[in-house]
């Protein structure tokens, strides 16, 4: 038994031995047959020993930045008297530390391999291939220029993108950059779109690109006058620029919409960025509020332009604290709102179901906001219209719907249309088509029952003798872009 197992390891060690021997073949093979990019970058730039001594310039960009820097790149390229040349790099060479322009600049260990694109938004179902990795080789009239791409993968060291220029050109590796910065500016994809945030539970970041609503004035339901208001407020500034500017009048402006929940303000938000055509305009809600800072820096690049920052009562509820013991994201949003220039074309538009949480912060610091409006539980008069709104599209034939205004009074119109949806659903499960006084009547028994309390909380309603709802300390993480607020 002994000798049949040394067989049986003399047989393994041979096998091991010959799949090393394959392994260090082909490794040698890969290794004749890949270029270095060391040799090709030295060459561009004029060969010589004086090429590994190049000094290297970086720009760092947030990585969003990437479909801006591939389109001015792509421009760059189609310049006249402009040759560029695009090459992949191989292997694992970002992982390698120190890497960077310099590293390729000095070191013959990374080869040329293929060339690595990543799809990315650029508008609603719209996407670009843009470079995640690439040595470009410039040959402009000016003289030779190298650039390094890379965009870091999520959890990796170093900046999310970083652009690296080498010249042997005094100065036109610095000028290049410049010129690269200014065209993504002019190019840049969000520009005049309606952008939010998504972060997801590891805290990764996401730009999506949205629809631009379409809600009809009409169908925003209001105390009279308030809309006409808020849009003036929004809007003005921007159609009367000229005009307020030769007159020494400030552009950026503050509003705040209040009220309980489910009255409307996240729904008036959604009519005025349907209005908002052209300008751009940023959604901000839930765990994406801690983005503001970079988020209102693109306001301004990109004015006009509208900051929402949905149920913004849960920043002034973090427990990290600014400079003067608030919250520390209120206190930068303050900040953001007091710094913009007199002729910057930015608004922000707040939402909140808690006033009392802001009122502090916003009192010290007048100027912040000049308007608050107020959508409050809809009067008799408003719960018609509501009726009217949300019956759209059922076959609705009530003879008294006074008797169902009168009912519903101190409700919100997050339960007017969730009212009229259940007395459709219990119309459909019946086999009928038509919505009756009796079906609106048994779907508003149930909502207002003792076993809708919940409901009714959720729905932004609160009937005497229903339970306060429990504080939610996670509130903040929560964001999403509604139709109702």
């Amino acid at each position: 038994m002994a000798k049949r197992d040394k067989r049986r390891g003399d047989g393994f060690r041979r096998d091991l031995a010959k799949l090393v021997r394959q392994l260090v073949e082909e490794g040698q093979e890969r290794d004749r047959d890949s270029e270095p990019i060391g040799p090709l970058l030295r060459e561009h730039l004029g060969g010589g020993a004086g090429a590994r001594d190049l000094p290297v310039y970086t720009q760092e960009l947030d990585g969003w930045e990437l479909p801006n820097l591939q389109l001015a790149l792509d421009e760059i390229a189609g310049r006249a008297g402009w040759e560029v040349r695009v090459v992949g790099i191989g292997g694992q060479a970002r992982h390698y530390g120190g890497f960077g322009l310099g590293l390729l600049l000095t070191s013959d260990h990374v080869s040329v391999g293929a060339m690595e694109y990543v799809n990315v938004p650029v508008g609603p179902g719209r996407t670009l291939a843009c470079v995640e990795l690439a040595v470009l080789l410039l040959s402009t009239p000016d003289g030779a220029v190298a650039l390094l791409v890379n965009r870091s993968h999520e959890h990796h060291e170093g900046p999310p993108l970083a652009v690296q220029a080498a010249s042997p050109v005094e100065g036109l590796a610095q000028t290049f950059l410049v010129d690269l910065r200014e065209r993504m500016e002019a190019r840049d994809v969000y520009r005049g779109q309606l952008i939010t945030v998504e972060v997801s539970r590891h805290g990764a970041h996401r730009i999506v690109f949205l629809e631009r609503p379409v809600v009809a004035p009409e169908d925003v339901i209001l105390p009279d006058g308030a809309l006409e208001h808020i849009e003036r407020h929004v809007l003005g500034p921007t159609r009367h620029r000229d005009a307020l500017v030769a007159q020494g009048r400030h552009l950026s402006r503050g509003l705040l919409l209040w009220g309980p929940p489910g009255t409307g303000k996240t729904h008036t938000v959604r009519y005025l960025t349907g209005r908002l055509e052209g300008a751009t305009t940023l959604l901000l809600s839930g765990a994406s509020l801690g983005m503001l800072s970079a988020f209102a820096t693109l306001a301004r690049r990109l004015a006009p332009s509208v900051v929402v920052l949905d149920d913004v009562d849960l920043i002034a509820q973090e427990r990290t604290y600014g400079p003067f013991g608030e919250s520390a994201t209120l206190f930068e949003l303050m900040n953001q709102m007091s710094g913009l220039a007199d002729d910057a074309d930015v608004a922000f538009v707040l939402t909140t179901n808690r006033p009392d949480a802001l009122e502090p912060a916003l009192a010290a610091r007048p100027g912040r906001v000049d308007l608050a409006i107020q959508v409050p539980l809809p009067d008799s008069a408003a719960r018609r219209r509501l009726l009217d709104l949300y019956g759209r599209g059922l076959a609705l034939e009530l003879a008294d719907p006074d008797a169902i205004v009168e009912r519903t009074e101190g409700v919100t119109a997050s339960f007017v249309k969730e009212l009229l949806r259940r007395a459709a659903l219990d119309v459909a499960e019946s086999g009928r088509a038509t919505v009756t006084d009796a079906d609106v009547a048994a779907a508003l028994d149930e909502l207002l029952g003792e076993t809708g309390a919940l409901t009714r909380a959720f729905l932004g309603v609160r009937r005497p003798g229903d339970p306060e709802p429990a504080p939610d300390p996670h509130a903040w993480m929560r964001g999403g872009w509604t139709s109702a607020g």
